[in-house]
């Protein structure tokens, strides 16, 4: 490949990379072509992208970037998998997939753009945001239920009292 083809390609994945901050790294050699385009409809139904990427022009696009370390884990045949939602979701489905196609190799994943790579079996044991809130709402929330709970009680209670008294008078 000649110098400026190298160029370029390097700079469209940089272009294409640019912001991203989280991505996975796995392998797809060996794999049937129709287990790819399973696999890839999968991880499309959770806005994810697969791309297999030239490991040393991806290094030169991930320079100076977040995935900078990503980059630097590149061996043997890659393949980049980004989301636009959550990467914990598209971990998920690949250590599901994984089960299933015996040629898929899980590498490595860039979280948040955190330096520290984790493996993508450690990402899918990760908590989503979704969940995350769903626990906060309900701590928030959880000291006024009690609150409610306990003003209704001694009224429920003055209520019954005062019926009874109407009864009996």
């Amino acid at each position: 490949m000649s110098k400026p083809i190298k160029e370029l390609i390097t700079n469209q994945l940089r272009g294409e990379y640019q912001g991203v901050q989280e991505a996975c790294v796995v392998e797809l050699s060996g794999m049937k072509v129709e287990e790819q385009e399973a696999l890839r409809g999968s991880l499309r139904e959770k806005s994810a992208r697969v791309e297999v990427v030239k490991n040393s022009l991806a290094r030169r696009a991930f320079d100076d970037t977040v995935l900078e370390p990503l980059g630097k884990s590149l061996t043997g045949p890659c393949a980049l998998v980004t989301s636009t939602e959550s990467l914990v979701e598209v971990a998920k489905t690949l250590v599901a997939a994984a089960k299933e196609f015996a040629n898929l190799k899980l590498k490595q994943a860039m979280f948040a753009g955190d330096p520290a790579l984790l493996t993508v079996e450690e990402l899918s044991k990760m908590r989503t945001l979704n969940d995350i809130l769903g626990d906060l709402t309900g701590l928030v929330s959880s000291p006024g239920r009690s609150i409610a709970g306990c003003m209704q009680s001694p009224q429920g209670k003055i209520a019954g009292c005062l019926k009874a008294i109407v009864e009996k008078g």
